[in-house]
């Protein structure tokens, strides 16, 4: 008969706790600092407020497309960023609630990582926590994270749980214990249906076990077991590729091998990420030395391996800055340990004049974000000759007008889809548009391929142009055969024009796609 030895007892500040308690954010909160429980409640209002305000992004649409078109796997993802929000989106919950999820994963991703940092601490007296903390509320790409769903935002949360439930297992105690193993199994299976690069995460829990016990950890029976739970768990992603010829994982390497390699764009991929992150995080460094011995230390690679990999892909030109957001959660426990020793040594005004600097840096993107980027663009309604937006923060506005008004003019004309001629249009009139199908006008395999086919040729549409990326009207031999004007729409913000909209009633499709951008050569 297996016996099995009694959960262990971890405490913090005095409070026990166990496995579950990791799924149990407030036992952390309640035991944690007033300053954390204030600076919480401070990052989180600030998420409410200003995803109360905002339209959907547009990976955000997009991955609220996924829950509007439930399935086993798409086209560029796996499944669990729509999987997430299906219920919400069945139930046709308003914006602000479907934001709460992000939120709420953003909560939990701060309350283990201040969990992480007490526990890797020397001294535990809420200071590391405090700056583990403090390094992600200071970090302004994880806000965007903590208001908009991606698959970052899990993956995010998740990796931080894997974290968690590998520490668990480097105790002896627990390491004979089925119940550790198979919640690991769960985190790195849900971790696998978040994003692709979750395998990354592998090589950490892997050294880290290798570490604490030697080969003889593949001896133990729930080791394996937790592996055919997290293989399970991804299986829909494989069967889905499978059905669809594999055109998933096939886009993604594609993807990531990108165009030719360069030096110059690894340099500018860590200049946005120090920017984007904010140097705070870097202390992680330092406090690795101090706040972890022996097999500990190799949780480093949480960190090191899915940023070098990033990294180098960079230099194809097709890492995000995003993409690196669960490394970097990865390395705040360290930080927070890093950050309390330099504070307590006296070295504050270094430490100071960084957080006062990246927190100005978060009050102004947050701003302009909200404002539609004023001040700083007063005067960018779009010229459509570039392919970049010429006023990126009028992304956020204006969609959901634009959508109703597609519905309407769609039923007055007897037109059954919508069109656009770049994909990163689709989204947002995807999902403000419903239940009207988007088309894509360009010669581009995508998931709206999937959805809602290519438009068939002599096939009529509503064609909608955003004079952010504004393309000619496509006529003749390469477009319809005919295209008229129904309306235009100005988008405004603070009283000022940001963007607008053009609805064109197109008929007669060529099935030749070949778009122009306006205004170009």
């Amino acid at each position: 008969m297996v016996r099995f030895a009694p959960q262990p007892q971890i405490r913090l500040r005095g409070l026990p706790l166990c496995t579950v308690h990791f799924l149990r954010p407030n036992s952390y909160i309640s035991a944690a600092p007033q300053n954390i429980r204030l600076l919480l409640a401070l990052a989180c209002a600030l998420h409410f407020v200003l995803g109360a305000n905002l339209g959907l992004s547009v990976d955000e649409a997009h991955y609220a497309l996924y829950a509007a078109h439930p399935d086993w796997s798409y086209f560029d993802h796996p499944p669990l960023v729509g999987w997430a929000q299906w219920p919400l989106v069945k139930l046709d919950a308003p914006e602000w609630l479907l934001r709460l999820m992000p939120e709420l994963l953003w909560l939990g991703t701060a309350v283990l990582i201040y969990r992480l940092a007490e526990r890797l601490a020397t001294v535990r007296n809420g200071e590391a926590g405090f700056w583990a903390v403090l390094t992600l509320a200071l970090a302004p790409l994880l806000h965007v994270l903590g208001i908009g769903l991606l698959p970052d935002t899990l993956l995010m949360f998740l990796t931080v749980l894997v974290i968690v439930l590998t520490l668990n297992l480097m105790d002896a105690d627990t390491v004979q214990q089925p119940w550790p193993w198979l919640a690991l199994g769960l985190a790195l299976g849900l971790a696998g249906l978040s994003k692709y690069t979750a395998i990354l995460a592998v090589p950490g829990v892997a050294v880290c076990l290798l570490a604490a016990y030697g080969w003889r950890v593949l001896g133990n029976r729930w080791l394996w077991a937790a592996l055919v739970v997290a293989l399970l768990l991804v299986v829909p992603v494989a069967y889905w590729n499978y059905a669809n010829h594999w055109i998933s994982f096939r886009y993604q390497a594609k993807h990531g091998a990108g165009g030719g390699w360069q030096a110059v764009h690894v340099l500018r991929f860590l200049v946005v990420q120090l920017l984007v992150f904010g140097p705070l995080l870097l202390w992680g460094l330092t406090g690795l030395r101090q706040g972890a011995t022996g097999g500990k230390r190799a949780m480093l690679l949480f960190f090191a391996v899915p940023f070098a990999v990033l990294a180098v892909l960079s230099g194809g030109g097709t890492s995000l800055p995003h993409w690196t957001a669960p490394a970097w959660v990865a390395l705040a426990p360290f930080a927070g340990i890093g950050l309390a020793r330099t504070w307590s040594l006296g070295r504050r005004w270094v430490i100071a004049l960084i957080a006062v600097a990246q927190g100005l840096l978060c009050a102004a993107a947050l701003g302009l974000m909200i404002t539609g980027g004023y001040p700083l663009m007063t005067n960018a309604s779009g010229q459509g000759n570039s392919t970049a937006p010429s006023n990126p923060f009028a992304d956020l506005h204006g969609w959901d007008v634009a959508g109703a008004r597609a519905r309407v003019l769609a039923a007055q004309q007897g037109l059954k889809s919508v069109s656009v001629q770049n994909w990163t249009l689709a989204s947002r009139l995807g999902w403000y548009a419903r239940p009207l199908p988007v088309q894509v006008l360009e010669d581009r395999f995508d998931q709206f391929d999937l959805w809602a086919g290519d438009l068939p040729v002599g096939g009529d549409t509503l064609l909608v142009d955003w004079s952010q990326l504004g393309y000619t009207v496509p006529l003749g031999e390469h477009g319809f055969a005919d295209c008229k004007l129904l309306d235009s729409q100005d988008v405004q913000r603070l009283g000022r024009v940001i963007s607008s909209f053009r609805f064109y009633a197109c008929h007669g499709w060529s099935g030749r796609p070949q778009p122009r951008l306006a205004g170009a050569s």
